[in-house]
């Protein structure tokens, strides 16, 4: 994908609001418009992603920033809805049919757990239709097959926690010790509270246009989209190891879409400066390690306690705090990773910058077995 350029970002806040979701859209989509230096009426298309609101939900936000007349299309894939946004904008830019298009992540969550993900009848009946279950049997087999302990789960939490200290956009801007994670409520073991993501509300918005309308309207051009590779489930493929294990005989979802992505953007995950990924609780971003391509399998918790994924090590993780301290605002959150990356690659992010950074990947997954990686480079 050599065409497409991140002309702009924006981003609301993530945290609990009482403004609605229309104003708290309308937030990232001005500032995304602002950063990349166009108005409503240059964009060929506009992408929303959401997954609870009502209908037409996009051109509601949209009322607020303006009228474009230019087709608004609302996107739902879970938590991997934002990256559906960014694969049909990307891939329409790289095919020559549009040439700038704003694509917006926006949500309202309630508290608690998240419901209606799709589950079967006979998995809400027994008790597995509930996310931190999913979560937490994927964790116990991370534990059983491999050396990682609670321990390194914690300190997934505590090391996601320092990050976002000064985040501004973060939820949650307070250090946490290994110990308050370990005496947190116990939610679902291995799980405790402080080892989950909470569901919540924000917005975040990318302007993505073509090389030719940047050059022609004198826009930053300086990061480019390299790649987004957006897969859903297979015969071969596991979402999370959920009733049994499944993971000796099947194809990781997120690895088959780390695999595309880095093979479209001509790159390997060795070459990565920085990468987001989903951490909805602290064993999956052990397990994106893996899949990701960053560490071999069973070395998940070796790359950890090595500080390499921490900011200042070799490849740091969620430098935005992730999803532990941001929150997730599920048709947000893919956007929000966007958001931060772009930052990175613009040496904009203060105290969290990793330094030197040039290529960056962000990480998605979503309740029907989506998953998604992005690629994204400084030119």
């Amino acid at each position: 994908m050599d065409d497409v350029v991140i002309a702009g970002v924006g981003i609301h806040p993530f945290g609990r609001f009482d403004t609605g979701y229309r104003e708290i859209g309308a937030v990232a989509a001005r500032g995304a418009l602002a950063d990349a230096g166009i108005c409503l009426g240059d964009l060929d298309m506009v992408l929303v992603a959401n997954v609870g609101a009502e209908m037409a939900k996009g051109q509601n936000v949209l009322e607020l920033v303006g009228r474009p007349g230019v087709p608004v299309f609302n996107v739902e894939a879970a938590c991997a809805s934002s990256a559906g946004t960014l694969t049909m904008a990307a891939e329409l830019i790289e095919a020559g049919v549009h040439d700038a298009i704003l694509c917006l992540g926006v949500e309202k969550a309630p508290k608690g757990f998240i419901a209606g993900a799709g589950f079967e009848g006979w998995q809400i009946e027994s008790g597995l239709g509930i996310t931190p279950l999913y979560f937490a049997l994927a964790a116990q087999e991370l534990i059983e097959t491999t050396d990682a302990t609670i321990e390194d789960l914690a300190d997934v939490s505590v090391k996601n926690h320092r990050h976002a200290v000064d985040n501004p956009d973060a939820m949650f801007r307070s250090e946490v010790t290994r110990e308050q994670v370990l005496e947190s409520r116990a939610v679902c073991p291995p799980l405790n509270l402080l080892m989950l993501c909470a569901p919540n509300e924000g917005a975040a918005a990318a302007v993505l246009v073509s090389r030719k309308f940047a050059r022609e309207r004198g826009l930053d051009a300086t990061v480019r989209l390299r790649s987004v590779a957006t897969v859903s489930r297979s015969a071969d493929d596991w979402f999370v190891p959920a009733v049994s294990r499944q993971s000796a005989r099947m194809t990781s979802l997120t690895a088959r879409a780390a695999t595309l992505a880095y093979e479209r953007a001509g790159i390997g995950p060795d070459e990565l400066d920085l990468v987001e990924c989903q951490d909805t609780d602290a064993g999956s971003e052990l397990w994106a390690y893996r899949d990701l391509g960053l560490c071999k399998p069973g070395e998940e918790a070796a790359l950890l306690r090595s500080g390499a994924t921490t900011i200042g090590g070799r490849i740091p993780v969620n430098p935005s705090g992730g999803l532990l301290s941001k929150g997730e605002p599920l048709g947000a959150s893919g956007l929000g990773q966007v958001h931060e990356i772009v930052q990175q690659l613009r040496g904009r992010c203060g105290s969290r910058q990793v330094e030197g950074a040039r290529v960056g990947a962000g990480h998605v997954l979503g309740a029907g077995h989506n998953a998604s990686v992005v690629v994204m480079s400084r030119d």
